[in-house]
């Protein structure tokens, strides 16, 4: 399966909506050593998709971090100080070990006054409080750097989170919800990350290459030059292999996502997969995915691999050098031996933060694609916002008028053509119609998880554009037919429809909904917890307690859309009583496949491609003979059903 095509979980509606969401998650992960200063050294490997405006999104990243601006500022600054004393270093130790060389040669000579072990104390007590000051403040950068990373973070996931609530309901129909997942997780994941270490590995990087430089200048031009024409050897050889791999790494981040999409496509899936014997199609296909996954990565991180093999060769041939050279030095007197030895120090040095910056530069950018991708979602357009002026009717007694409304997903396709209805308060209004008639489409439109393209729709006389989104869907209650029940008691999967309802009303509403019956078998009752998937209770069940749920809002005007499609046909005329008493006097949108459940129905509006072609109740229309009466023949006659919009 591609990565780009959607994927959603049996996870479903609630009185208020359905939610769900597919996973189909890409990473690239790398890993990193600390910078230090010895023999060895590493850096961090990680290859991935490019920015397409890495200036652009900097300028932005640089101004969302706004107030945290001078805390960034004292990182570098204590990141800076805390690498030149530890550069300082070697210099100093050197110096030691020069004065501990020639007490041991004069003492073996006699020509001198022994070891200066008072002069040799002081230089190590330096050193140790050097190193000791470069330790602490590495530590004061690195937990103010995590405190700032961690809030950046926090807000990027906030500010998403909102952003979610604020988007159009159409995002979401267009976009694969695993793409907004892989924003909140693997992105923001990637940008702490990078702020956490990166951020201070640059800094310390390119210190530690000035700094050396500076002091193997202050020992030695010449072996200095020496070291210096051993860099660019390195550089070649080293972005000539990050060349090689990129592409490997880029299809290995690719087919990892097309792994974990079909890993979890057949999972879903699993009953209906092994229904209809797909287990060798399937594994045939995770097969070629794995296959390709496994060479890329395979080759990915060989070449990755050779970096740091080839960083050290290439060191390794600028400390027989130096070491030669330096000691040619030593014999003419130009240099000391400690000073060689400081040096050799910062020759096998100087080519890992060469190594590093090579490495963070790949790092910055898939931050920066990680960073654009979040601004990206973040900038996308928003729903239209709320009137600023709306309206806060005290009483609603459930009239609802369309006025030649006009709708379509997409501009030029529309699919409600001039539907026109009145509806009065406490009718019970029947939808029905075949598949893509626009019944489901019309329940989108009243609650305004779309806006109409023209046209109006009126409750009470009120244009449902005048009311807060938040104040119109508190005016209903709905239950659609794929339920939709988080992970928490049954008890609080009930309270969703009113959060500040007590037991007592919760139990009310579960009796009416001929919930409670079946709750008192389970081990804990009230308190027995839905795991993620609902399989320890029955589809019917599920569909009970969102009825309960829907009870207990208590809302002015209900909508139904297949509410009793998932229960056996004695537990439906319980719950078609209990929905009697539950829509007297409350203003009804039934949506129905099953026309004999709506035969009640005060009106029903029968449509077809958007239009109402027939209306009337369930008498008045049979007696026309017209399209709701082959439609009511045909399902016994066929023995089908017609199924949702």
């Amino acid at each position: 399966m591609s990565d780009k095509s959607r994927k959603t979980k049996g996870r479903s509606s609630g009185p208020m909506g359905s939610g769900g969401f597919g996973r189909n998650r890409q990473r690239s992960d790398g890993g990193g050593d600390h910078i230090g200063f010895g023999p060895r050294g590493g850096g961090i490997q990680m290859q991935g998709e490019k920015p397409r405006d890495f200036k652009g999104t900097l300028k932005k990243f640089i101004q969302y971090i706004g107030k945290f601006k001078a805390q960034v500022l004292v990182v570098m600054i204590f990141a800076a100080a805390s690498t030149a004393f530890a550069i300082v270093g070697p210099k100093i130790i050197g110096n030691a070990t020069t004065k501990l060389f020639e007490g041991v040669i004069g003492s073996i000579s006699g020509t001198g006054d022994g070891i200066d072990f008072k002069y040799i104390g002081n230089i190590i007590l330096l050193a140790l409080g050097l190193y000791g000051a470069s330790a602490l403040l590495l530590y004061i950068q690195g937990w103010i750097m995590s405190g700032v990373s961690m809030k950046i973070t926090y807000r990027f996931r906030r500010d998403i989170s909102k952003k979610i609530n604020r988007m159009p309901l159409k995002y979401f129909d267009d976009t694969n919800q695993g793409e907004v997942l892989s924003r909140v997780t693997n992105d923001v994941d990637a940008i702490n990350q990078t702020l956490n270490q990166s951020l201070t590995q640059i800094i310390t990087s390119v210190i530690t290459i000035i700094g050396i430089i500076i002091m193997m200048l202050t020992i030695s031009g010449i072996m200095t030059l020496v070291s210096i024409l051993i860099v660019p050897l390195s550089l070649v050889m080293i972005m000539t292999v990050v060349k090689r791999s990129q592409k490997y790494f880029k299809q290995q981040q690719d087919y990892l996502g097309h792994v974990n999409g079909h890993v979890e496509e057949m999972f879903g899936g699993h009953n209906v997969m092994k229904a209809f014997n797909g287990e060798k199609k399937s594994i045939k296909k995770f097969n070629g995915f794995n296959d390709v996954l496994y060479g890329a990565a395979w080759k990915s991180q060989f070449l990755s691999g050779l970096m740091m093999p080839i960083a050290f060769f290439v060191g390794n041939l600028g400390y027989v050098a130096v070491s030669v050279l330096g000691g040619w030095l030593a014999i003419q007197g130009k240099l000391s031996v400690g000073e060689i030895l400081a040096f050799i120090l910062y020759v096998r040095t100087f080519m890992q933060p060469i190594s590093q910056m090579a490495n963070i530069s790949n790092i910055l950018q898939q931050t920066a694609a990680s960073a654009e991708r979040v601004f990206e979602f973040l900038g996308e357009k928003e729903e239209t916002p709320d009137t600023k002026n709306p309206i806060k009717p005290s009483i609603i007694s459930g009239s609802v008028k369309f006025d030649d409304v006009h709708f379509g997903y997409k501009p030029k396709q529309m699919i409600i053509k001039g539907f026109s209805a009145d509806v009065e308060p406490g009718q019970k209004i029947a939808l029905v119609g075949p598949t893509g008639a626009g019944k489901t489409t019309m329940v989108k439109l009243l609650m305004r998880f779309y806006d109409v393209n023209s046209g109006g729709i009126f409750v009470d006389g009120n244009n449902i554009k005048d009311f807060t989104r938040k104040d119109l869907r508190s005016i209903f209650g709905m239950v659609l037919q794929d339920t939709w029940l988080y992970n928490g008691s049954i008890m609080e999967n009930i309270r969703y429809g009113r959060q500040d309802a007590k037991d007592e009303e919760v139990i009310e509403s579960s009796k009416i909904a001929y919930v409670d019956h079946f709750v008192h078998t389970l081990p804990k009752g009230y308190d027995h917890i839905l795991n993620e998937e609902t399989s320890n209770i029955s589809q019917g069940q599920k569909q009970l307690i969102t009825i309960a749920r829907a009870i207990l809002a208590d809302p002015k005007i209900l909508i139904l859309d297949e509410a009793t499609s998932s229960v056996d046909t004695r537990t439906e005329l319980l719950i078609q009583n209990a929905m009697d008493n539950l829509m007297k006097d409350r203003t009804s949108f039934i949506i129905a496949h099953r026309l004999s459940t709506i035969r009640n129905a005060d009106l029903i509006l029968v449509m077809d491609n958007g239009d109402i072609v027939e209306q009337g109740n369930h008498l008045q229309l049979m007696e026309k003979n017209g399209f709701y009466a082959n439609l009511y023949y045909s399902q016994f006659e066929n023995g089908n059903y017609l199924s949702q919009d």
